[in-house]
């Protein structure tokens, strides 16, 4: 069961990391490597299921504080994920699309969907750090 702990732990601190630097750094630079999305959105799947399941191996019972602070920061990068997925994914889908005159409005629709999503992993962020002890 530790084994398991541990992985699980491993896979949501490197996903987690990936996915909150990559959209701190997309939301503040307004850069966006059509590439990194995809991997970015995968990150995010990763981190929320990992996380999921870490609630559950190590989170049984009666809920307390702890778990309604993880909570809050659980549908935080949800809502964080489905942001970037409909905003920043549909954008990033129609960019080979479009010409190049409308490139611009599709990476400012990209720029808002990243600086929406950011705080909301800050948010998430702060709740893991401090769930513990409150």
């Amino acid at each position: 069961m530790h084994e398991i702990i541990l992985f699980t732990l491993a896979l949501h601190v490197l996903s987690g990391v990936f996915w909150g630097g990559s959209t701190f750094v997309m939301a503040r630079t307004g850069k966006f490597p059509g590439r990194l999305v995809g991997s970015q959105i995968g990150a995010s799947v990763v981190a929320i299921f990992s996380g999921g399941a870490l609630f559950l191996l190590l989170h049984a019972g009666t809920p307390g504080t702890a778990e309604r602070v993880l909570g809050v920061g659980a549908t935080a990068a949800i809502l964080a994920a489905v942001t970037q997925a409909i905003v920043v994914g549909r954008a990033a889908r129609m960019l080979p699309l479009v010409t190049p005159e409308k490139i611009a409005g599709l990476e400012s629709r990209m720029a808002v969907g990243q600086r929406v999503a950011a705080p909301l992993l800050a948010l998430t962020i702060v709740c893991m750090a401090t769930a513990r002890f409150i």
